[in-house]
């Protein structure tokens, strides 16, 4: 029987003892006895589980049936076997809480248990698993559960906004606390003025501010309305009066609405945090104000302002308010990034795009060790069987041993493998730190698969074959299985409905909804579909990039707000955060496909236009910073590589 197939009698619980052992020494052996043992978890003898574990102790298969075997046990009162099989790095708060249950039951409900529990209870104002009650209950009885400590609780759960919570905590209290903390609760739920009878204390004040936060969300306008008056009623500082002055003012400049630049100048300057600046110079921008704009990015911290974003626009508002020597500076700032800001800027003063490549020389050897690593051959087997999230529990195994640069070679054995996402979520941004120099690997940050059919289906539909390039890498990154939470499915992430129906204006074939994993008809469809909504939306690409993402709704509703606005403006100021980001990315990703598939790309300020028969511009670099570690970096003029159906270029 193959593996797949294997998996799969496992998971319906039908592969027998026999065929499981004869997988015994296979690399996913010990993922496939764990598909077969985690349906018979109620009965599993406690040794065969015990034995289970052992045999793959440091693995991340024996991390993931650990916490299915501590759930099984607890729920057959397996109270000692439970604390036995117990790993002091679990930090999952139903598992530490059905712990406390163990320990509970087996007597040892002591000083250090009150002390973990308790901290249980006090880590988050959000619902906790139900295996907390009974421990949170015997606290309660033993007299470890106050006023106080719940009150510690609800104050988070406060801002949390999470008002069942708090209601659950009341339960708890001494009968005044309780109806005062259900009061609390009840504003959380439906902010009113009505608060003259509360405490005049700092509690009321948090439950105040932050239910009068929640309410700006929905309704900006009577939210301001009752601020002046609960303010004076319960004397708020300025922190909290800033606490609801911000969402006031973000609710409503995130619609563009008439009061979005009164609201902004109500909120100290010490309250802006970075999105709020943000959106200052966005809602200036979209009344024309250039000048309010430039004040705006200038109120930014120098982090922020560097940014090639704002530099740029920050250019751009500079020049429109006629200081145009003050824009070159800021444009030629901006034009060092190899980004889309970097890029437009690089057009505003004519030269080439700034790309410093760095493709580092791999030893065979050193691959194959990489290779053979048996975390990444259990990672890429499973991933070729689309277990993904095990694929990455093991992956993620061997990254925690590997070096800098052995992680970097893991990437590329992962493309060799067809698993290109590794390029994006391995490189650059790890685990909380950040790698700069590894931008510059444009060969594995930029995969190229599928080549052939992007380029037919490209010229059939009269598109950039670089643009259709940059949708898959920016929807799937070309994962042919991809599939959101939305049932987007494929490559161009299509949903089988638009799918249905882009098929039936083109005289498609439709297979459904499944056949948009095939990477064929998904680039079909997907190209399809961009060319009807270029036809639709005037051959303006960065409007349909908008529209691909959010929808024709939102998409028509931006044109007419602002149909003459110039196409930079224009994407700085789509309000919804994902599209905003996802436009720019497309565009600059277009860019960097153009250079891997030519050599030399069209101009963005053209592309934006849908202008391909521009001038094309070439890429240059300067002097790159010295990788760390150091090593020699690919020559900075890219041969042009062919358009070929392969894995990886």
């Amino acid at each position: 029987m193959a593996v797949r197939e294997a998996f799969e009698a496992a998971n319906r619980g039908t592969l027998d003892d026999t065929l499981l052992d004869s997988y015994s020494r296979h690399p996913l052996g010990g993922w496939l006895e764990y598909t077969a043992l985690r349906k018979r978890m109620d009965t599993l003898p406690i040794p065969r589980g015990n034995a289970f574990l052992a045999r793959h102790r440091g693995e991340p298969v024996a991390r993931a049936f650990r916490n299915d075997w501590l759930a099984a046990l607890a729920a057959r009162s397996e109270w000692t076997a439970l604390l036995a099989n117990w790993d002091a790095g679990i930090d999952d708060p139903g598992l530490r809480c059905l712990r406390l249950q163990a320990l509970q039951a087996t007597g040892r409900a002591d000083a250090v248990w009150t002390s973990d529990a308790q901290a249980l209870w006090r880590g988050t104002g959000k619902s906790l698993p139900a295996s907390c009650d009974a421990p949170f209950a015997h606290l309660a009885t033993q007299g470890a559960l106050d006023d106080a400590l719940r009150w510690e609780r609800f104050d988070k759960a406060v801002a949390e906004g999470q008002s069942g919570v708090m209601r659950a905590i009341a339960r708890g209290m001494s009968a005044d606390a309780a109806t005062q903390a259900n009061a609390y609760a009840a504003y959380i739920d439906k902010a009113s003025v009505d608060v003259g009878t509360w405490p005049k204390n700092a509690r009321s004040r948090l439950v105040a501010s932050w239910g009068l936060a929640r309410l700006a969300k929905a309704s900006p306008d009577q939210a301001e309305a009752l601020l002046p008056g609960v303010a004076q009623a319960l004397g708020f500082n300025g922190e909290e009066r800033a606490r609801v002055l911000v969402p006031i003012a973000l609710w409503t400049v995130a619609s563009y609405g008439p009061a979005s630049a009164r609201r902004l100048a109500a909120v100290p300057e010490s309250a802006y945090d970075a999105s709020l600046h943000e959106w200052r110079v966005r809602e200036a921008l979209a009344r024309s104000d250039w000048r309010s704009a430039l004040a705006a990015i200038r109120k930014m911290d120098d982090t922020q302002r560097n940014d090639s974003r704002w530099t740029y626009l920050a250019a751009r508002t500079s020049e429109l308010t006629g200081d145009t020597a003050g824009a070159k500076v800021l444009y030629r700032q901006a034009a060092k990034k190899s980004d889309f800001h970097g890029f437009l800027a690089a057009d505003k003063l004519d030269q080439a795009y700034a790309l410093c490549p760095w493709q580092p020389v791999v030893a065979h050897a050193a691959k194959q060790a990489i290779a053979r690593d048996p975390s990444i051959v259990r990672a890429l087997q499973l991933f070729a069987l689309d277990r993904k999230g095990w694929a990455q529990r093991e992956w993620a195994d061997a990254l925690s041993r590997f070096s800098d640069e052995q992680r970097r070679i893991a990437v590329e054995v992962a493309q060799d493998n067809g698993w290109f996402d590794r390029g994006v979520f391995a490189l650059v941004n790890v685990d909380g730190k950040r790698y700069p120099e590894e931008q510059r690997l444009y060969l594995l940050r930029f995969p190229l698969h599928h080549d052939a059919t992007i380029r037919r289906e490209a010229a059939k539909n009269r598109l950039d074959p670089a643009w259709v390039a940059a949708e898959i890498r920016a929807e799937s990154v070309f994962d042919p299985n991809a599939r959101s939470s939305a049932d987007a499915r494929g490559l161009m992430q299509v949903l089988p409905a638009t799918g249905a129906g882009v098929a039936a204006k083109i005289g498609m074939s439709w297979k459904g909804g499944d056949s948009l994993f095939d990477p064929d008809t998904n680039i079909a469809l997907g190209t399809a579909y961009l060319r009807q909504l270029m036809d639709k939306y005037g051959g303006k690409p960065y409007q349909v990039i908008a529209g691909y993402n959010a929808g024709p709704a939102p998409l028509g509703r931006w044109i007419s707000q602002r149909p003459t606005m110039d196409p930079d403006f224009w994407i700085e100021t789509i309000s919804y955060k994902e599209t905003r980001e996802y436009v720019a990315r497309v565009l600059s990703f277009s860019t960097l496909y153009d250079w891997r598939l030519n050599g030399d790309a069209v101009r963005l300020s053209d592309r934006l236009l849908g202008n391909g028969n521009g001038p094309r511009k070439a890429f240059a670099c300067a002097t790159p910073e010295a990788p760390k570690p150091a090593q020699t970096p690919a020559p900075a003029a890219p041969k042009k590589p062919t358009l070929k159906d392969r894995r990886r270029h």
